[in-house]
């Protein structure tokens, strides 16, 4: 039986204020070939899953908290509960504007890494109107610092 347990997985922190710990394929302790399950933590105050797109497509699912979602050009503010689907190729973002962490889980199919976590790791993510679509009008700015070293 392969079990993936929050408590014994360290995951990673991004310099957007995250924390993303995989639960199955990619890194995670559960290997799937058809996708790819996470758990993620959204600071308070900004916590954010930065713009970018990929090949996959992929559901985020609101456990706890409040966030700001955009995709292409919508924007709406999501509540525990509710879920988005997210199509392949479409920008996408997800910010904490609360004062209080919000927790997310995400699932992508096919399983393995996306792109934007190297991306955001290594400082050079796509910019939001530069080398990217513009985030919808009124978004919370996309995160672009690059890590501490």
């Amino acid at each position: 039986m392969q079990i993936s347990d929050l408590r014994e997985i360290k995951g990673n922190v991004y310099p957007a204020r995250r924390r993303t710990q995989n639960l199955a394929g990619g890194v995670a302790p559960i290997q799937t070939e058809n996708f790819s399950l996470g758990y993620v933590t959204l600071e308070a105050g900004g916590g954010q899953v930065p713009w970018h797109n990929q090949e996959q497509e992929e559901v985020y699912f609101l456990v706890s908290g409040q966030a700001e979602m955009c995709l292409g050009e919508e924007r709406r503010m999501l509540e525990a509960g509710q879920a988005v689907y997210i199509p392949p190729g479409v920008f996408h973002q997800i910010t904490n504007l609360a004062d209080t962490p919000a927790v997310m889980i995400y699932v992508y199919g096919p399983a393995g890494e996306v792109a934007h976590w190297r991306q955001e790791l290594a400082g050079d993510l796509p910019r939001a109107g530069h080398e990217a679509p513009p985030l919808p009008e009124g978004a919370h700015p996309q995160c672009t610092d690059k890590p501490e070293t």
